[in-house]
């Protein structure tokens, strides 16, 4: 069953961006061919089982292929892949490009509940899943469901350690392959947000390999050879800059590993010299707790996007990695804007983050209020975006369609921004991330950056919980410093009224955790502390 894919973007905008270079007008496989071709020997991916060349990943990408022909994929359909980082998870996702499939691509460590709505609001027709992964078979779960999902139509088993049994006797010919339309769906993105079920966003192999590739371009130095360490999972939003953008756009090599473990980390940053290091700012955190800040290690550019960037990690993190830190404001649903190289992550001169100008060869970005006018420079609105990256769609939902797209086809975030003098946005939070307590509004990631300078906090999230008097109330939650000394909530009260914090925002309760839980994207998991707190 093949699932309707429609574009909101006018055909005009498309057909102008293609004009302007900012598409390539080719298929994320055949982009992937060309380099296989050019450069054989040259290292695609290194992974926790070893290194694999572009040949060899040309090789296992066309076996792959043949046994999704061999089970009826078709242009069009939706194959979804549920594995953990490697070469296997990124030739899965190229050989359902080169089949004309839609790559429906999630963290491994999704749950059966959201594992079957993805599945079953996707259509999916095939799911490639790990056979085992942390002392869990998600191939196993994926059995249990079967029976309430009629359009999956086929079950491939798949061993993160040998790539078996995804195999055919010998590689398809590439000539047998069906020619795809780079306007067509290649990938689904889902959202790691707050949704009941979550958010999925349909793109074309132009907004990922051309508008993705673009965002990726602008941050590799010079004649280098991208070598892209993602901490991410390859199945998330942040990740999909991985195959069809550092593989196929860059012709870069893939550093990955199945989970994120701080001590391999580091060690593989010395041996294996990444030159951009991708993750979100929690797990950057744990590795400075255990860097050697007067040994700086190998100069990588960090890119770290997924939650908000506070100064103090950016200038500690800038010290020990020694090379740029981008603060990248990214999503799903189809925006995307950084502080790039040279730009100052650190900088407080204003409300929020800094993320940077806008690139017009990813996406335009507005600031609008409520009736979707733009405001004035320096008045807080919502961030709206439309560009070479938006996507087609959201999957199988008209109503997120009418409610995150306008009529002419601009994302609408529900982040809050505003633009300075000079054209650089700063985002202030979520309109549904604001905690209300009785009435007046607080910006959880306004408390954080405050509670984060506390000299015995390593780091902090900040939450709502349910009140039957206030409505809400914020509570924190506490990573301890290397000294292990706990402030008690009064004493943390004093020290944000020292520093200027405004009286109706102090954390009402606290939590002490010995590192903040991540969500299977690698987002720091605020449903899991609200338990916490009960």
């Amino acid at each position: 069953m093949t699932t309707a894919f429609p574009d909101l973007v006018p055909a005009e905008l498309r057909k102008r961006w293609a004009e302007q270079g900012h598409y390539l007008g080719r298929g994320i496989h055949d982009l992937f061919r060309y380099t296989a071709m050019a450069h054989p020997d040259r290292t695609a991916v290194i992974d926790d089982h070893g290194q694999v060349t572009y040949a060899a990943l040309r090789t296992q990408v066309l076996k792959i292929a043949g046994h999704l022909l061999e089970l009826g994929v078709e242009p069009g359909q939706v194959v979804a892949v549920q594995l953990p980082n490697s070469a296997l998870a990124a030739a899965t996702e190229l050989a359902v490009a080169a089949v004309g499939g839609v790559c429906l691509a999630f963290p491994i460590d999704r749950g059966p509940k959201e594992v079957d709505s993805l599945l079953r609001r996707s259509r999916a027709t095939v799911l490639v899943a790990a056979t085992e992964h942390r002392g869990r078979s998600p191939y196993q779960a994926a059995r249990g469901l079967r029976s309430g999902l009629p359009e999956l139509r086929w079950l491939v088993a798949a061993d993160p350690h040998t790539g078996g049994p995804m195999t055919v006797a010998r590689p398809v010919e590439e000539s047998d392959l069906p020619v795809v339309d780079p306007g067509s769906a290649a990938r689904i993105l889902v959202s790691s947000g707050s949704e009941a079920e979550p958010k999925m966003v349909a793109y074309s192999h132009d907004a990922l390999a051309g508008g993705r590739g673009n965002f990726m371009a602008s941050l590799n130095h010079g004649q280098d050879t991208l070598r892209a360490y993602f901490l991410v999972p390859l199945g998330s939003a942040f990740g999909s800059n991985g195959t069809s953008v550092t593989l196929a756009r860059h012709g870069g090599t893939l550093v990955l590993n199945h989970r994120f473990e701080t001590e391999r980390t580091l060690s593989y940053l010395d041996r294996h010299r990444p030159t951009h290091l991708l993750g979100v700012p929690t797990m950057v955190r744990m590795l400075l707790d255990l860097a050697d800040e007067n040994r700086p290690i190998q100069p990588t550019t960090l890119v770290l996007g997924g939650a908000p960037l506070d100064a103090a990690t950016a200038r500690r993190a800038k010290t020990v990695f020694g090379g740029p830190v981008v603060n990248l404001y990214g999503s799903a649903d189809g925006v995307n804007c950084h502080t790039g190289l040279s730009g100052d992550p650190c900088d407080e001169s204003g409300p929020g983050r800094p993320v940077g100008v806008p690139d017009p060869s990813v996406v335009d970005i507005r600031v609008v209020d409520d009736q979707l006018c733009e405001v004035p420079s320096g008045t807080t609105g919502e961030i709206i975006a439309l560009g070479p990256m938006s996507p087609l769609c959201y999957v199988s939902d008209s109503a997120l369609d009418r409610r995150y797209r306008t009529p002419d086809g601009w994302v609408r975030t529900g982040d809050l921004g505003a633009f300075d003098s000079q054209g650089r946005l700063r985002v202030v939070g979520r309109l549904k991330d604001v905690v209300i307590r009785g009435g007046a509004n607080i910006s959880p990631v306004e408390v954080e950056a405050c509670v984060r300078t506390h000299p015995d906090i390593a780091d902090v999230c900040c939450f709502g919980v349910p009140d039957p008097l206030m409505g809400e109330r914020l509570s924190a939650a506490l990573v301890l410093g290397s000294d292990g000394v706990e402030p008690s909530l009064a004493e943390l009260t004093a020290y944000l009224k020292e520093h200027g914090l405004d009286s109706h925002k102090f954390p009402e309760s606290i939590v002490i955790v010995g590192a903040l839980p991540l969500n299977p994207a690698g987002k720091v998991d605020r449903d899991a502390l609200r338990r916490l707190v009960g």
